[in-house]
């Protein structure tokens, strides 16, 4: 179950091999600073009384908040003796100081399985004492490259032809945006943008 999660990490990968443009890499060296994906580059481990002490006085300073904002909710905060019980078995977060660590494509769907969220882009990053260098997969439109090729790896049929899987997407899953208004009126079809020229939709005068 392990090696398929981790394997499933790489998945985007696939992006390569299909009708869609190729990502692009950008690489960053220099402090660290990028994240994986929200939070700097860190490990869990097992807590020591400054650790746990710590989150203890953290967690009671956020229930004092909540009862003077919300008195008529006011919920009992419990002793710190009785904290320490529930907070010494618990593993916490501490920054990585060398290593590597990563992020696969972060999505989820929203009001129906075709209805793909783009969340955050892939990451591989290696920090050294303060410093990192990390590579980030992304593409320009990257909201519309990624939830489009979301739909195209998990919701069309892998038994019919790639033409035919994108034609599906493209009915399940459009990317038509305007902006503007009236003679201003700008409207693009990002699948144009986001497909290799031999998977877009043709014009008109190009069926000659």
């Amino acid at each position: 179950m392990k090696l398929k999660y981790k394997l499933e990490q790489f998945r985007w990968i696939k992006a390569l091999f299909s009708p869609f443009t190729p990502f692009k890499v950008k690489w960053y060296v220099g402090k660290t600073q990028i994240g994986t994906p929200y939070f700097l580059p860190r490990k869990f481990v097992k807590g020591t009384p400054k650790l746990i002490n710590e989150a203890i006085l953290k967690h009671i300073e956020r229930e004092e908040r909540f009862n003077k904002a919300n008195p008529e909710y006011a919920r009992k905060i419990k002793s710190f003796e009785e904290l320490y019980e529930e907070f010494k078995n618990r593993t916490f977060p501490v920054p990585l100081k060398v290593g590597f660590s990563m992020c696969g494509l972060g999505w989820k769907t929203k009001w129906d399985q075709y209805d793909f969220r783009h969340e955050w882009n892939p990451v591989i990053s290696f920090v050294f004492f303060g410093y990192q260098i990390a590579v980030t997969f992304y593409h320009p439109h990257h909201s519309h490259y990624w939830e489009s090729w979301l739909c195209y790896e998990y919701r069309s049929d892998k038994n019919k032809s790639k033409r035919k899987r994108v034609n599906f997407c493209r009915r399940k899953s459009p990317q038509t945006w305007s902006t503007g208004h009236g003679e201003n009126k700008v409207v693009t079809d990002y699948w144009d943008l986001i497909l290799k020229p031999e998977y877009q939709k043709k014009k008109p005068n190009e069926h000659k």
